[in-house]
């Protein structure tokens, strides 16, 4: 799985749809909320953005500054878009270029609602991508770019359902088990194989909360052989079971 390509999946816009806002002191916005800078200067945390830049928070941050904004906040829904948004900072800026802060202001005066949500869209992926690609983040996405440890993660991602071991793992970096297991804590915090666990688990809810498909199935998805197996270890994961999932993980699905 391409992690942007997942955490574009789990988001959603609020319903508000685009919106123009005025920052004279300071606004908190909820969710994962981008705002485009179209003039002034506005500050989160520790980033600054300015006219033409891209700022984008999570959660109740306090957005600070005299400026005037393009934004839009989406709810981040299921397990996987979840996990990927935890190793996103609080705040970040994405730098803009000429005529940047011209074009976001454009951004719904013309043409249908829809494209300007589409547009708002475009620009978040391009931004967290953006960011990634400049600062690479912490955890298990800056690990992304570690030649052992990468290559294990997108081999984990795209195969979850595969009978991993650390030796097939350490197979995937083309070290020792030893070499694989040291690095991947150091630089994701957690071994090889909790890892994997709790990646497998993050999946499997999405799966029992977006389809019909049975328990025994989804175990197989993401790589139990036995459903007993599998719920045993959803249920130490999530501190329920994949039949509670059903109801539970659809509400915020």
């Amino acid at each position: 799985m391409e992690p942007f390509d997942e955490l574009l999946r789990g988001m959603r816009a609020d319903g508000a749809g685009v919106r123009r806002t005025e920052v004279s002191g300071s606004e908190v916005f909820g969710g994962l909320t981008l705002c485009a800078v179209t003039a002034g200067e506005v500050r989160a945390v520790d980033e600054v953005a300015r006219a033409g830049d891209v700022l984008v928070v999570q959660g109740s941050i306090a957005v600070r500054g005299h400026a005037r904004i393009i934004s839009g906040t989406y709810d981040v829904l299921g397990s996987v878009a979840r996990k990927l948004t935890e190793v996103l900072p609080a705040a970040l800026v994405v730098p803009g270029e000429d005529g940047c802060a011209e074009f976001y202001d454009s951004i719904g005066t013309d043409g249908p609602a829809v494209v300007a949500d589409r547009l708002l869209d475009w620009l978040m992926v391009c931004s967290l991508k953006e960011w990634f690609d400049r600062e690479h983040g912490d955890g298990w996405l800056g690990a992304q770019a570690d030649s052992v440890v990468g290559p294990v993660l997108r081999a984990m991602h795209a195969h979850p359902e595969r009978p991993w071991t650390l030796a097939l793992l350490a197979q995937e970096a083309g070290v020792a088990r030893t070499t694989l297991a040291s690095r991947f804590a150091r630089l994701v915090g957690v071994p090889p194989l909790t890892y994997l666990t709790e990646w497998r688990m993050a999946v499997a809810a999405d799966l029992l909360a977006e389809s019909p498909a049975t328990v025994a199935s989804v175990a197989r998805k993401v790589g139990y052989a036995d459903a007993f197996g599998f719920s045993a270890a959803f249920k130490r994961v999530h501190g329920f079971s994949p039949s509670a999932c059903r109801s539970r993980c659809a509400v915020s699905a």
